[in-house]
């Protein structure tokens, strides 16, 4: 497969799990829209406007507002939030909506917005009760990429010194104390998503939670 067949592949998998999120964000009510996400101090509504932005700008205009934002990234991202959440839940989703076909990106390989995208739907539907696995072919090639290097997220350092071993799929990583589970688990965990060690298990497991726990 070709660089380029590969990158639309990629492509046509987040646009599938943007869709989905989409649909499954319809009809919220307002408590539920400021629900608290499994991603730090943002609400549902929150993190659904973060993804409009990481597909609403390229490197350029990214590079300017990060220098803009003195290189603090919390600051950068907070500002982008801000642009892209609509005066009312019902406006934000729009806005997603608006982006659901997007190739735009910032920096980066596009397997990592496959999993920018993967990992803060799961963010927002693991609290609102709402269980989805994305395709197998979307959640191996993030579990992969996730394992081999340190991107938005510090997966390969989370998971070094660790066997991954997915319990529903072709993955499989690394060397050492296995941990094994849903490739789901596994690439949430990698995200820094403690929850999801509850879903694992295997000899590694507790050196991983511990990681997860130690981390600012």
């Amino acid at each position: 497969m070709s660089n380029a067949v590969a990158r639309q592949a990629l492509w046509a998998m987040v646009q599938a799990e943007r869709a989905a999120l989409a649909d499954d964000l319809t009809g919220l009510d307002a408590s539920q829209w400021e629900r608290r996400s499994l991603c730090g101090r943002w609400t549902v509504q929150e993190v659904l406007a973060h993804l409009t932005a990481a597909a609403s700008i390229g490197p350029v205009r990214w590079m300017t507002s990060v220098v803009g934002a003195g290189f603090d990234f919390d600051k950068h991202n907070d500002r982008r939030l801000a642009q892209h959440r609509g005066a009312t839940p019902s406006e934000t989703l729009e806005r997603f909506r608006a982006v659901v076909t997007s190739t735009t990106a910032p920096l980066g390989p596009t397997a990592a917005w496959l999993g920018e995208v993967v990992v803060h739907a799961q963010d927002i539907r693991r609290p609102l009760g709402f269980p989805r696995t994305p395709s197998a072919e979307a959640v191996t090639e993030i579990a992969r990429f996730f394992a081999a290097r340190n991107f938005t997220v510090p997966s390969r350092t989370v998971s070094q010194g660790l066997r991954l071993e997915a319990t529903d799929g072709p993955f499989a990583a690394g060397t050492g104390p296995l941990v094994t589970g849903t490739t789901i688990a596994l690439i949430m965990a990698m995200a820094g998503r403690s929850a999801y060690c509850d879903e694992l298990s295997g000899s590694g497991l507790e050196i991983l939670r511990d990681r997860l726990t130690d981390a600012p």
